[in-house]
């Protein structure tokens, strides 16, 4: 497929923010269609449970299991798949591992408390969650990557049962995963994908226990359940499709911020990649590098797709204003491609992992650096953040008031439930201060 022209915007324009705010909108065209068949997987998975889930693993995946113990991978395949894989996979991956173990150790939370003067002590408990699920994305696309960032940061926090769940089209299952899954210390996996899939961790089945909280990728049927089970269990996010911007002083090689784009445009026709710059002659170089570089990609024709409808070369002002838009986007992935990306950090709100100077490919982490690559898409990285040991962990408010602070409480509490008509409130608060009921 060839490209005609990568999208070009200018900020000096005046319709510029209605351009940029059509580029950013993504066609929600398929959503009715994608609700009413989501909605009858989950009830079947409700009422029928294994039975049902036997039946659409069957289909969808194209096998034939006949008793839903079969779903269940034993330890011994993990730890085989772990034996089949080359000398330098099984390097990469256990560097990859400690990387991120080392940087989710920082995020433990721990239980506090402190005392006041009258005795009182108040603070907050923390817990893990006692059951996570993990989805995994299966078959050839398989991600073993997908595997360490979730199920690591939850073994730091202290999970004692992840289950994974990961397709099996055909019947394959990439043994990447398997291995990945085994150095993660996952306790339990199951060849289910789907709706299927996460109607089965949420509401449980004979075969699949239910869990607390649903964390992990998937296409949007994937995507759709988890969002229609949250608060039976808990989700981690509802992700879309990647986003890479790319903010560069023009001092960075054309080649670099090309491939950049690349990086995340193969991923899915609706991902997104785009280069801020107020070097007007460096934008047209990268233009270059793309024509240039394009036709020898492997998946050309999905990053020329993602480019056209989705992608943008911004020319700006300057790189203070390129921060400016940057914020407005809140991308996923943020590269500070210039020579002193410090000095533009402090005008930087929004972004789901911040990757800064020329030599810090998004790439490395997405797989090694450490930081977790389960970020915040669609502009949700506003207000929420990346995967983390705070996701897998509760926190309980702890309250242990002394005799003198219920004396002195119990008038402030009594008198302000008064004012709210709930009278109980103000008596049991009383009953502590003087044995009885003062109104």
């Amino acid at each position: 497929m060839t490209m005609t022209k990568i999208n070009f915007l200018n900020s000096s324009e005046k319709d510029f923010n209605l351009k940029l705010s059509q580029l950013l909108k993504i066609s929600s065209q398929d959503d009715n269609s994608i609700e009413k068949i989501v909605t009858s997987i989950l009830l079947d998975i409700q009422t029928i449970g294994d039975k049902a889930l036997l039946q659409y693993t069957n289909k969808f995946d194209r096998i034939s299991i006949k008793n839903a113990s079969e779903l269940e991978i034993p330890k011994s395949k993990w730890k085989e798949a772990l034996d089949s894989i080359s000398r330098e996979q099984k390097k990469s991956l256990e560097i990859a591992a400690e990387r991120i173990q080392e940087y989710h150790n920082h995020q433990i939370s721990r239980t506090w408390e402190y005392t006041e003067k009258d005795g009182t002590i108040l603070g907050q408990k923390i817990t893990p969650i006692d059951k996570v699920g993990l989805y995994v994305p299966g078959g050839k696309a398989a991600y073993p990557s997908s595997v360490l960032m979730n199920a690591i940061p939850a073994k730091v926090a202290g999970v004692s049962e992840l289950i994974m769940v990961s397709p099996t089209p055909d019947g394959y299952m990439n043994p990447l995963v398997l291995a990945a899954a085994f150095m993660s210390k996952v306790d339990r996996i199951f060849t289910i994908g789907g709706a299927q899939a996460v109607g089965a961790l949420a509401y449980g089945t004979n075969t699949i226990p239910k869990v607390d909280k649903i964390v992990g990728p998937g296409n949007a049927y994937v995507a759709y359940a988890k969002k229609k089970v949250f608060g039976t269990v808990g989700i981690d996010m509802v992700a879309g499709p990647s986003e890479i911007l790319i903010i560069c002083d023009g001092k960075t090689p054309a080649e670099w911020i090309a491939m950049d784009l690349f990086s995340q445009a193969e991923h899915d026709e609706l991902a997104q990649s785009i280069l801020l710059s107020p070097d007007a002659n460096f934008i047209k170089q990268v233009e270059e590098s793309i024509k240039k570089l394009l036709p020898k990609m492997p998946r050309s024709d999905i990053i020329t797709k993602s480019l056209y409808n989705r992608g943008a070369l911004i020319l700006v002002k300057d790189l203070e204003e390129a921060c400016i838009i940057a914020n407005t986007i809140a991308p996923e992935h943020l590269e500070i491609s210039t020579e002193n990306p410090d000095e533009l950090l402090k005008f930087i709100n929004n972004a789901g992992a911040i990757f800064m100077g020329k030599y810090t490919s998004e790439s490395l982490g997405d797989y090694c650096a450490g930081p977790n690559h389960v970020l915040p898409t669609s502009q949700t990285s506003r207000f929420s953040s990346p995967l983390g040991v705070y996701d897998f962990q509760k926190r309980s408010s702890l309250i242990k008031i002394s005799q003198q602070g219920a004396i002195n409480l119990g008038k402030v509490a009594s008198e302000l439930a008064l004012g709210e008509g709930l009278q109980a409130h103000a008596a049991s608060a009383q009953y502590r201060v003087n044995g009885k009921i003062s109104w």
